[in-house]
């Protein structure tokens, strides 16, 4: 009953950090905000969705005793792991490339990138 509840807890949060990175997504007036929208909810969202999995298999593997279960919280958890790194590094690559492109953002008051250009 508590895990059930945990496990609720977690998709709905998730769910709603998800769908505030569409929104940001589709408001959002350039590429830079955009992603930043896109990549901190999202995270944060999978993150909540993940450990949703996490505790589903854990409670599981705890009444039946069967292993897959286990295995089941196990990649989870390495996929979340990689979903930190891997999600951080891609945006910042993106970033860096749309800035390469010619997407200044508009109302910079520091612009990094082009310093490291110079």
């Amino acid at each position: 009953m508590i895990a059930d509840t945990i496990i609720l807890v977690c998709i709905a949060i998730g769910l709603v950090f998800n769908t505030l990175g569409i929104i940001g997504i589709l408001r959002f007036p350039d590429v830079y905000t955009r992603l930043h929208a896109e990549t901190k909810t999202t995270t944060f969202g999978t993150i909540f969705l993940s450990v949703a999995v996490i505790v589903y298999g854990i409670s599981r593997l705890l009444s039946d005793g069967d292993a897959q279960y286990l295995t089941l919280s196990v990649h989870t958890f390495v996929a979340l792991i990689a979903l930190a790194f891997t999600n951080a590094t891609g945006a910042h690559a993106i970033a860096r490339a749309a800035h390469r492109s010619g997407q200044v953002p508009s109302p910079a008051v520091i612009d990094r990138y082009s310093e490291g250009d110079a």
